[in-house]
């Protein structure tokens, strides 16, 4: 249950998530059986999930706020870098459209459950069963063969099950040192964030990303030592 106080707190941004999600999945939420009425009613479920998938620009990143980053980038802002990242690819061996689709849907159950970092210290196992749960709600919202399409997307990630689903996971992973490094950049403060760095370590293969990420760390290697020294106290 979604709204299980078992791992929800009164007063927490999720919390708060979860009851608009309540109200607007409850409200007029029973199909009428009147074909006259049918499509109105499925434009009423449309807007509702386009009402619920809005929350994914007003969720921030967990890991930036954990680290009091200004103005950290939300939700909504990551994803759509990442399907920008998967649109540009030239790997030819690639489903590009699903690489564009699966950045898009991997993170939409946040719009529900938030941004659920490492450092909360959640289960890896209970971080899915929320995610999956949400997903659930979330799909029911849609005609069948929508809902059987995004459901399946996002679950593709994360069993990590294609191709495409595993070099949009690097994506995911690309697009968080390049924003830390921009951070670092904005703050004037070079290798402040390095504990998102290491956190990526071993985890590139594909040679674009790979290569990206050379050019990345190059740079961001030179700003750290062209930085002045702090005086030893």
């Amino acid at each position: 249950m979604l709204g299980d106080p078992s791992y929800q707190t009164s007063d927490s941004p999720q919390c708060t998530l979860l009851a608009i999600f309540s109200s607007l999945l409850n409200s007029n939420s029973v199909l009428p059986v009147s074909q006259a009425t049918f499509s109105h009613s499925l434009n009423i479920y449309f807007y509702k999930l386009l009402s619920l998938l809005h929350f994914h620009q007003r969720v921030p990143r967990t890991g930036w706020v954990y680290r009091n980053v200004e103005r950290p980038e939300s939700v909504s802002d990551h994803m759509y870098r990442m399907a920008v990242m998967a649109l540009v690819t030239k790997d030819k061996h690639l489903n590009k459209d699903r690489c564009v689709r699966l950045a898009l849907v991997h993170d939409m159950a946040e719009c529900i459950v938030g941004d659920i970092a490492p450092a909360d210290n959640i289960p890896k196992e209970e971080k899915h069963r929320r995610e999956e749960e949400a997903m659930k709600q979330l799909t029911q919202l849609l005609p069948e063969d929508l809902r059987k399409e995004l459901y399946e997307l996002w679950e593709e990630y994360e069993t990590q099950s294609s191709a495409e689903a595993k070099f949009v996971k690097q994506l995911d992973q690309c697009e968080m040192i390049l924003q830390a490094s921009e951070y670092e950049d904005l703050e004037n403060r070079p290798g402040r964030l390095q504990d998102f760095y290491d956190s990526t370590a071993g985890k590139f293969s594909h040679p674009e990303i790979v290569q990206l990420v050379s050019e990345l760390e190059a740079e961001r290697n030179a700003n750290i030592a062209a930085a002045p020294r702090e005086p030893s106290s």
